[in-house]
């Protein structure tokens, strides 16, 4: 952008509060200013040139019309609390961090599986989306020899392509679309009454992608008279004043914090800065890191299975409890739920540990490997 009159040493920038690592790499570009994501205005933003926000934030015309800012960057994967076409319509720059935290999801969906007791090896995996989340772990799911079948009308060519029917009746269900509201493949309310017959006797739901992919009532009133299959909802209708009534039957419930891994926080906000440099055409200096040392590793016990050693490194029955005691208390749902994820703790990707494996088989160690865990 040849004409564009910002620089990057006098940029206003309004940011989400909850955007990790902000001062790491925007913090020599201008001032920055923090605000709560769901709650922000358009006053807030009446001299701003830049804002980044998370996926609470709804991003449009009420919120920007009137307003300087020339650059939105969400710093998540997903795009559908962005309206893109006003925003490009209006001149105004955008990108989000497509892949920022795949791996911390795709990791989220083994330490879930291993908290409800379940052994993933020599299961059917059924991929619903099969985007940057959806696509990796059929990519881990390829390396440790397990069989998937994988719906995603966008992408047809896909060899573990089979229908929606066919993917839900495997024996893992894995939910990673975006939400989809108009068009030729819609996704909101994919999962209805209906779609969830096909799902198997003894069989697992994991939805972790966006939570009006599946028809909430539509699940509550099937929990409510039979549980058929078991089901971990990371995602919800209605975030944050969640289904209290939901909540109760799902075997996991936890508070949108699939991707809340500190590297995809971080990787988020790195993408956001280098879209920021090409949009802007600021030719910013390449920052990286977060201030981590990512050279450290830190130890998990050995003597123990491979679902255990997952669940001392990121166990989600922490965050159902905590999701669970705040649906009891006196806490509104929807500032609880927000509070969980605002003060949710460092939790590192398989990746920053290693474990010493030694009384492993070599099937478990390879899994392992594959996993993320380093093994000694």
């Amino acid at each position: 952008m040849t004409d564009n009159v910002l620089s990057g040493a006098d940029l206003k920038i309004v940011a989400d509060e909850n955007i990790p690592a902000l001062e790491h790499y925007f913090g020599d570009l201008g001032t920055l200013v923090r605000y709560p994501g769901r709650t922000l205005t358009q006053e807030q933003l009446a001299d701003a040139d830049i804002l980044l926000v998370r996926s609470v934030t709804r991003v449009n015309q009420s919120l920007l019309e009137g307003t300087p800012v020339r650059f939105v960057g969400s710093c998540t994967i997903g795009t559908d609390h962005l309206d893109i076409d006003w925003l490009e319509r209006n001149g105004i720059y955008w990108s989000a961090a497509p892949g920022c935290n795949a791996n911390s999801v795709v990791e989220y969906v083994f330490c879930a599986l291993a908290g409800l007791g379940m052994d993933w090896r020599g299961r059917s995996f059924g991929i619903v989306g099969c985007g940057n989340v959806g696509g990796l772990l059929q990519k881990r799911l390829h390396s440790l020899d397990e069989t998937c079948a994988v719906y995603d009308p966008w992408l047809p060519d896909n060899p573990d392509s089979g229908s929606l029917e066919q993917v839900l009746s495997q024996d893992i269900v894995c939910l990673h679309a975006p939400l989809v509201k108009g068009g030729q493949y819609p996704s909101l309310h994919m999962i209805g009454e209906e779609q969830l017959t096909h799902i198997r006797d003894g069989a697992v739901l994991i939805s972790a992608g966006r939570g009006a992919v599946v028809d909430n009532r539509a699940l509550l009133q099937l929990l409510q008279k039979e549980r058929r299959f078991r089901t971990v909802l990371d995602v919800w209708e209605n975030e944050p004043g969640i289904d209290k009534e939901l909540l109760k039957l799902v075997d996991l419930g936890t508070p949108h914090i699939a991707g809340y891994s500190l590297d995809g926080k971080l990787a988020g906000t790195r993408m956001i800065r280098e879209a920021l440099s090409s949009a802007l055409d600021l030719a910013l200096p390449v920052v990286d890191g977060g201030g981590r040392d990512e050279s450290a590793k830190q130890q998990v016990g050995s003597g123990v299975t491979p679902a255990e050693l997952l669940l001392q490194m990121y166990d989600p029955r922490n965050d159902d409890s905590r999701l669970r005691a705040v649906a009891e208390g006196t806490e509104p749902m929807a500032k609880a739920f927000d509070r969980l994820r605002r003060e949710y703790p460092e939790r590192l990707e398989f990746s920053h540990y290693s474990a010493s494996a030694h009384h492993f088989s070599e099937y478990d160690k390879g899994q392992l490997s594959v996993l993320g865990l380093s093994c000694n």
